[in-house]
């Protein structure tokens, strides 16, 4: 009779174990699975210049048309800009980053697991009656109920402020490409320039060198042409290395072994923007820059953290049910409360720091508007004054251009010497080395403000 009795007993008292262990297994069977994802061993480039488009890349790029990319041609401004944006290894590493954010918003949305707990405990005396003794318990803590709200929230704002971080990224990537491409146009044309220079300096001291034999120069009159000749070529040699610097910049902006040849073509020919215009939009651009706005979400983000401080505030909760026999065999159920008094620290601290975060990052969030207001204002003024500039050496390379034809009429006539016209004719073209260089700073104060802008407006008429 008493063995019949024991056994309903002795079911439910293995039970509870049975079920806590097929709650475990079936928890384990929802497990990820390792992938090994070895490192490389070598250096990796594309062999040739990769197809380049943009699909796939979010948000609004500055001043880059979608338009077909072709690089068997040349790249042009726009070119070389998608390329980049699209092949930049900094750029694989950023939206690598972002993929960690949006992983991280995805992990903020998972409530926190339950605990089970089993416990067994087996008596060191026998005798009628006696048996194992078991605890089998489950238990949930309250308080991530309380602010996963508020954590969601805040791991959403991270992941919209890691994408925003990254398109402004993008945004650097294409500036600091269409500066290198800006920097090889105006020196290509440089070179150019310096080796017709370098020619007439050439035949300049040549003939030079021919009056100093005939003697009817000095030595002394001499000397000044081999130094000119002299300057001319090291210029050449610095524009080399200048041109060497930047195609190694670009060729590691683009993700390109160092040896992929690289062709560019067209002009790096931005076009002129209304000052007026720029300064009177200043607020709204700024307010849609993707650096700005991803402060924003950053902010947002800070506010969340604020609340999720405050609601730390609750006594910590943790509710639990348990069934339990001891050693008598007598089997009792319960439940059990576990709730943390908020005495001595109550998260305070927490929230102060979360406070004083938040004040920080307001702070910068202003400055940011500043700095990028200043900006523009700066560059809209450099415009101007490079404007200005340029149209004084277009004036003076007119007339130095009339004042070489003039003489090289009067040299077809005999009225005067080669000297004379190769003199005329090197400060045409160092004037013409000043318009590569006013060309050059106004072109790159243009990528700078669609930079700072995202678009800026055009003006009305372009200037020749």
């Amino acid at each position: 009779m008493n063995a019949s009795a024991h056994h309903p007993s002795s079911s439910s008292s293995l039970r509870a174990p049975l079920l806590a262990t097929l709650a475990l297994c079936a928890a384990l069977g929802g497990c990820a699975a390792y992938h090994a994802a070895p490192l490389p061993d070598a250096a990796s480039f594309p062999a040739t210049v990769p197809h380049a488009a943009l699909d796939g890349i979010d948000g609004a790029l500055p001043a880059l048309p979608a338009k077909p990319f072709d690089a068997g041609d040349g790249l042009d401004l726009d070119e070389v800009a998608t390329l980049a944006v699209v092949n930049n290894p900094d750029l694989r590493i950023a939206r690598a980053a972002a993929g960690v954010s949006a992983a991280q918003a995805f992990s903020a949305r998972l409530l926190p697991d339950p605990q089970v707990s089993l416990t067994r405990d087996f008596p060191d005396v026998t005798g009628a009656g006696i048996t194992s003794a078991f605890v089998a318990g489950a238990s949930y803590a309250i308080n991530a109920l309380i602010t996963h709200a508020a954590t969601v929230e805040a791991a959403d704002a991270d992941a919209r402020q890691a994408r925003g971080n990254l398109l402004w990224q993008e945004w650097q990537v294409i500036a600091q490409a269409r500066l290198l491409y800006v920097r090889l146009d105006a020196a290509r044309q440089r070179r150019v320039l310096l080796e017709r220079t370098s020619a007439l300096m050439a035949d300049r001291y040549r003939r030079t060198g021919e009056a100093l034999a005939a003697g009817l120069l000095t030595a002394d009159a001499v000397s000044p042409h081999l130094a000119a000749l002299q300057d001319v070529q090291r210029q050449l040699h610095d524009l080399e290395r200048q041109t060497h610097q930047a195609d190694s910049d670009l060729h590691a902006l683009l993700g390109l072994a160092p040896d992929t040849a690289l062709r560019l073509q067209g002009s790096a020919a931005l076009p002129a923007f209304d000052a007026a215009a720029v300064r009177a939009a200043a607020d709204r651009r700024l307010s849609a820059r993707p650096d700005i706005a991803a402060l924003r979400e950053g902010y947002a983000a800070q506010d969340a953290r604020v609340r999720v401080a405050l609601l730390g505030q609750f006594p910590a909760l943790t509710l639990g049910v348990q069934r339990s026999r001891d050693t008598s065999n007598t089997f009792t159920r319960g439940f059990g409360i576990t709730l943390g008094l908020p005495i001595f620290n109550g998260n305070r601290g927490e929230i102060a720091v979360q406070n004083a975060t938040r004040d920080k990052l307001r702070a910068e969030y202003q400055q940011r508007l500043n700095a990028g207001v200043t900006d523009i204002a700066r560059v809209t003024a450099e415009q101007a004054i490079s404007q200005r500039q340029l149209a004084d050496v277009d004036a003076a390379l007119a007339q130095l251009e009339a004042s070489a034809r003039r003489v090289r009429a009067a040299w077809q006539a005999g009225n005067a010497d080669a000297l004379a016209l190769a003199s005329a004719e090197t400060a045409w073209l160092a004037k013409q080395g000043e318009r590569i260089d006013a060309m050059q700073a106004i072109q790159e104060q243009r990528v700078g403000l669609l930079t700072l802008t995202g678009g800026y407006e055009a003006a009305a008429k372009e200037p020749t």
